[in-house]
Formats: C-alpha cells, structure tokens, sequence
C-alpha cells in the first residue's frame, strides 16, 4: 500500500526499547560444527518432492526477530564496528538462544530475521563483499531457530535505502546497483548453501516496488515510472532466482520467497506484477505484508478496530492472495501487526488477530507477527498479554498438525461467520449514496479522519468534528473537518489529503470536481496548482489535495475549463508551509457529464 511507502524509519522508532540481556531459561538441542566452524544441529536435508504449498502448511505461526540485524548502523558507526553494535543499535538486545527458545515455546515454528547486509560492506566504493564477522552472526541466529526445528527466512531489509540505486537517473548507478545485489545474493548462497530447507531465502522486502525511486543513497533517484517500477521489481527478482540457483548444492531446490510488488496485497495482484520463472519445480513461494488500517495497525490515529467493515475489509483483502496459491504458490505474510500505543495494547487488538489468524488457517497462509522486543517481550521470554499469547497458542502449528485441513479450514470460516455477523454496523454508505468528505493524514500520523477509497467516518483520531456532505447532484458543496478536539488541538501540516465522494464513478460517470475555495484555521489558502479529477477504484471519485506518492497524472484525469494538462498537480496544499491545520473546509461545485 503506497501509505506504508516512507515508513520505514518510523516503523524502527516505534519498536526502539531500552533492554538489557535475556536472562530466560531454555536449553538448545546438542549442536554440532558446520563447515565454517558454525554450531549447528541442522542436517542439510532437502526433501525435493515437498512442494512449496506443502511446506506453507508445516511453518506453522510465525514470528520477526525486528528491529535487530536490520538495524542500521552503516552510516554512523562504520562498517567495521563489533556486529552487536549494529544488532543493538535500535534498542533491542543481543539475540540468544533462549529468546528463539522461548518464541518456539510461544507457540512460533518460523522466524523471519531481517537483515541489512550493507552494515557489513564499503559498497559506495564498489566494494560488496560482506564482513565475515556479520556472516558469521546471521548464522548463529540462524542456528538458534534450527535448534528449536523453527523454519527461518533471511532477507535484505531496508539496508540504508540504497535500493533507491535502481531509480537513479544515472545507467552506471543502476547497473552498480543490480551488481550489487546478485553479490550480495551470491555470498549468501554460497555461504548457506549446505543447510537444509528449513532455511528459506527471501528477495527483498518493502522497497522492492515504488520505493526503487527512493533517494536516501541515490539523490537523483525517482526517473522510474510507476510500470517502469514494476518491469524493474519482476527483473531483480528473477536475477535472485538466477543467482541463488546459480550457486548449486542445496540452493538447486532450496525454497525462495519472492517478495510482492512493495510487499502490498493489492499492487503483487496487479496483471503487472509476474513471479518469476524457476528451474526447480514449486519451490517458490510469495510475501506481502498487512498492517490495514494503517492509522490503527501502526499509528495511533485510530484507536479501534472491529466493526462489520473492518471485518469485511480484511477478509476479501486477504482472500485475494489465493490466486497466488491456486497457482501453486506458497503465500506467506512476512509483516503484520498492531503495533502497542506507549507500552498497551490497542483496544480490539486480540479480536484482530484472532480473525487474522483464522484467515491465514482458511487459505493456508504462514502469518508472520512484527515484532521489536513488544508484543513478544525479549527480556522475559514470553508474550505481554495473555489473550493474544492462548490465540498464538490455538493457532500454533503443535496444535493444528492433530487437525485435520478440512478441520482447520471449517473452524476458520466458521469464526469468521460467527465474528463478522456479530460486529456492530459502521457508519458508512450504501453504493446507492455519494458522500464528500475530506480523507487526511497529519504528517505525524497522528491525525486521521477516513482515509482510504471508502467511506468510513468511524476510522478516525478522537475528538475530530467532521462535516461530510451527500452529493444528489450538480451543485456546490462544502466539507470541513475541525482538528481542536484532538488531544493536541490541531494537525501537525498533512502527509496526505484528497476531498473525496464516495460512488460517484457509478452514480455519476465522467464526473468533474472543481475547487473553489480551500479555506486554513478560516483563512483562504492559495493552492499551489490546478485540481485534478480522477478515480483509484472505479467507484469513489477524489480529488489529491496533498499526495506525494504520485509520480505522474494518471491516464483517466478530468480537469475543469479546458486548457489541457498544463499546471496540474496532485499537491495544491504546501506540507513544507501549510503549519498547524486546526481546521480545513473546501468549497467544491460538483459537475456532471451531459
């Protein structure tokens, strides 16, 4: 989802935490020396007649070891520093044995370790190989989930951002940055290459859709279009199959997990989006993550969650990944999640997971929680909230291998039947109904009030006074929202904004909004080009006020009064200007098609 684009850092903060060493108890089993002078217990089978979909079923629950090897330290400490140095650097502690241990005894039979491998390596000079000292400790975590017989994905993170390369306006950037990928994949091959299928390698994670136009290495980055970004993801995920296959030994028929286009569930099921092809036979697997709502999942604008459209929502969106297993493709979740607000849990928090969960039971998905030391509490070895620890539990691969599928799918849908018709109605509109609002996200992400292509004036911050207004036809209308019942008294300037009206694509086809007038705490604002109309879904009509996610005027733009194109932008408010909104109201007139 292209909300989730910058949010990365965020994402890091959230999960930084002030830990000292575990000191829970756990025994690992008896381990022997790899051939790098490794302990492990692993054997180096690969069972090659074991088909992706078949392994999804046996990973079970699964689990993040976040905010740890991905922790990035590369452009303050060096690449030299001692690795705990990175491993710590964004709070968590030292990873143990009895941490993996006690995530197994969690009821979690997979662990996901993100890593950035480029702490370990001077690529700004060319340079791509990775310190031995870094390798060395990715193994040793590695060990600790074998030890456990927990299934473990490695990846390549966020890394620094310098996945940003491959958007970069230079071709000599571009190619380093493809060079320095299959490097950095080829030492990882060969340096694991005698373990068993257990170990699962994972493409890329986040970055690997609109965010190779990322500038946080490459300032001239951002030359890709939005197909251009999807021809780029389907090539270096293809030169990953390549090069892991390349290395031979176990990693002929090692399990890959292709990450989806920016990890998002609706962009990977884009006709643009194509897995890649394989020597090996159904080995592949595919990853999105989901944090929807993201004001509730990882912010604290919404504070809730629960109603029937919230239970609707998730269900079809994650009912969509199964046309990747109708394919043969194993589906697994890396990232979900709602993230604790100040150390508690969110109101409805069990409830979400509990239907999450089930989804994942129904269509055979592996569900891998985020987490940074949080829900799963590092320092005691054992899950903050015993609700959600006895769901983790029920939905644990011990107590699901003494079902049967056909059981596991029935309990499932029956949960999800039972759950759905027991939440209460939101507030929305029928499809029969156009309703203007105004969609915002402060650029804290503080502030929400119903963002998204549907109608929801539930989902947002506490103390909004909104005015949302139904469109019966050409006319003006004016929307507002009031921001000084929040706790704060205002929107710290916006992140995102778009004065939207819900259905109007059907009700009113070929539609034009024109903006007449944007008024700011009750002063007129002057908007910083020409509104366009446009549609993301086919159904609610919108205009961007502030949308930095958009690269380029889509195809199907209406504007008001002729003139072409010139002028037209999709941020006519200025977030580096605009200050502490209190309150917002547009005045629109609403044009229909002759």
């Amino acid at each position: 989802m292209k909300i989730l684009k910058k949010l990365v850092v965020l994402m890091a903060v959230v999960g930084l935490i002030a830990l000292g060493l575990s000191a829970c108890g756990g025994t690992p089993s008896g381990p022997h020396q790899s051939k790098n002078g490794i302990e492990t217990s692993d054997d180096g089978v690969m069972r090659k007649d074991l088909t992706a979909l078949e392994l999804a079923e046996l990973m079970g629950n699964g689990i993040n070891l976040g905010n740890t090897m991905e922790a990035y330290g590369h452009t303050t400490i060096g690449v030299g520093a001692d690795v705990s140095a990175y491993e710590t650097y964004w709070g968590c502690p030292v990873t143990t044995q009895e941490i993996v241990t006690g995530m197994k005894e969690a009821g979690f039979t997979a662990l996901r370790v993100p890593v950035a491998w480029t702490n370990a390596m001077n690529y700004e000079s060319g340079d791509y190989t990775i310190g031995e000292d870094y390798l060395n400790r990715v193994e040793e975590i590695i060990n600790y989930a074998l030890n456990e017989d927990m299934y473990v994905i490695i990846n390549d993170h966020w890394d620094g951002g310098w996945w940003g390369m491959f958007g970069s306006a230079n071709e000599e950037t571009r190619a380093q940055a493809m060079e320095l990928y299959t490097s950095m994949w080829t030492q990882i091959a060969e340096r694991y290459k005698e373990y068993s299928d257990y170990l699962i390698f994972e493409s890329a994670n986040e970055e690997l859709g609109y965010r190779l136009n990322d500038t946080d290495v490459a300032a001239d980055s951002g030359t890709l279009s939005d197909a251009e970004c999807f021809t780029v993801a389907n090539q270096i995920n293809q030169a990953f199959v390549d090069t892991v296959r390349a290395t031979g030994g176990n990693n002929e028929n090692r399990f890959l997990l292709i990450a989806g286009f920016g990890t998002d569930i609706t962009n990977t099921c884009n006709s643009q989006f194509v897995m890649p092809t394989d020597t090996a036979n159904s080995k592949l697997l595919i990853s999105v993550h989901y944090y929807d709502p993201s004001g509730y999942c990882i912010f604290d604008s919404v504070p809730s969650w629960g109603n029937k459209d919230h239970y609707i929502d998730q269900n079809t969106m994650l009912a969509k990944m199964t046309q990747f297993t109708d394919q043969g493709y194993g589906v697994i979740i890396g990232e979900y999640g709602v993230l604790m607000e100040n150390g508690t849990m969110k109101e409805n928090t069990a409830e979400y997971y509990r239907n999450f969960l089930s989804n994942c039971d129904l269509y055979g998905y592996v569900p891998m929680l985020w987490d940074c030391s949080n829900m799963y509490d590092r320092r005691n070895c054992k899950i903050v909230d015993d609700e959600v620890a006895s769901i983790f539990l029920e939905h644990s691969y011990a107590v699901q291998s003494k079902q049967s599928r056909e059981n596991i799918q029935a309990n499932a849908q029956a949960y999800m039947d039972q759950a759905l018709e027991a939440a209460p109605e939101g507030a929305g509109v029928d499809e029969n109904t156009a309703m203007a609002w105004i969609m915002y996200n402060s650029s804290d992400w503080n502030i929400s009030y119903s963002v998204g292509d549907v109608y929801k004036p539930d989902d947002k911050t506490a103390g909004i006074e909104a005015v949302d207004v139904e469109v019966t036809g050409p006319g003006t209308y004016t929307v507002s929202l009031d921001f000084t019942g929040t706790s704060g008294g205002y929107a710290n300037s916006v992140v995102f904004s778009a004065l939207a009206i819900s259905n109007a694509e059907t009700l009113y086809p070929d539609c034009i909004i024109n903006i007449k007038e944007v008024l700011i705490n009750g002063e007129p604002y002057k908007l910083g080009g020409r509104p366009y109309t446009s549609s993301d879904d086919g159904k609610c009509t919108r205009v961007n006020l502030y949308n930095g996610w958009v690269s380029a005027v889509p195809d199907d733009a209406r504007v008001f009064g002729g003139g072409g194109m010139a002028g037209v932008t999709p941020n006519l408010l200025d977030p580096d200007t605009l200050g502490n909104v209190e309150t917002i109201e547009v005045t629109f007139e609403f044009i229909t098609a002759e």
